[in-house]
């Protein structure tokens, strides 16, 4: 039986697809978008469509809710960071490893200079071994 994760790359695992929130957009059409994607993260895309970074969630209600800013006048932009990311052919190993170095949860998977999709937790479950999920979580969640 072949061990889940091995000799896959990033392509493999990620959830396809990402859809990207313009840097100019603001932060209430992201919240907007994360709800009827039912994601908690948006990728940042510029409009050379390169990926700036991404906005979380958390990012919306820390950095803008709880600041008193609003939601209209706060560009997507404004809060972009995380510009971490991995190329389609990089193996899972790898990619779990720049995961754990910048204690990120979800990472964006770039082909040919566009971002085709992210791999978060939901997709490491589905392929890891238990143990090695495990591993990864502690290391995650044990900064935080």
């Amino acid at each position: 039986m072949a061990t889940p994760g091995v000799n896959k790359t990033a392509k493999d695992v990620m959830h396809q697809g990402a859809e990207c929130i313009g840097e100019h957009d603001n932060l209430r059409m992201a919240a907007q978008m994360m709800r009827d994607l039912g994601v908690g993260a948006l990728p940042i895309c510029g409009d050379d469509d390169r990926l700036k970074g991404i906005i979380t969630d958390r990012d919306i209600v820390i950095k803008c809710c709880a600041e008193g800013k609003d939601l209209e006048q706060t560009m997507a932009g404004e809060l972009a960071h995380g510009l971490v990311w991995v190329a389609a052919d990089t193996s899972v190993e790898e990619a779990l490893n720049k995961m754990e170095e910048h204690q990120v949860k979800r990472l964006p998977v770039i082909e040919n200079h566009r971002i085709v999709g992210m791999i978060s937790e939901a997709d490491l479950a589905k392929e890891l071994p238990d143990s090695k999920l495990a591993e990864f979580v502690h290391r995650i969640y044990a900064r935080a």
